[in-house]
């Protein structure tokens, strides 16, 4: 696994990057009912690696990570779907909860493997 660091770093630019050509090609993302669900999904994406800045922001400070991440995440990924198109918000929003259940049943996966190993020795 990478550190948080640097785990923060590709994130970010990562965000930077999704964003940017979110934002360029919102015309062709807005043009027919198939673009515009994959303005959702690359929204979600945009959710996806913001919630992974936030938390690995707030692990370096030592603070908890709670909703208040999510929440924020969310926002901000519905607010760039919605420059491209108002369908883009719902399926946007649609895939994120389905990301998010996924990424809560991965953590809880590597929880219980980090907690059995640990018992081990």
């Amino acid at each position: 696994m990478a550190g948080s660091g640097s785990s923060m770093l590709y994130s970010f630019l990562l965000f930077v990057v999704i964003l940017s050509l979110q934002e360029m090609y919102r015309g062709k993302l807005a043009s027919s009912e198939l673009f515009t669900i994959l303005g959702g999904f690359i929204s979600s994406l945009i959710f996806l690696v913001l919630l992974t800045f936030i938390g690995n922001i707030q692990e370096t400070c030592g603070m908890r990570t709670g909703w208040g991440a999510v929440i924020l995440a969310e926002a901000v990924a519905l607010i760039a779907a919605s420059t491209v198109h108002r369908v883009c918000i719902t399926t946007c929003f649609l895939f994120s909860a389905g990301l998010l259940y996924e990424l809560n049943k991965l953590s809880g996966m590597m929880l219980s493997k980090s907690e059995s190993k640990s018992r081990r020795y």
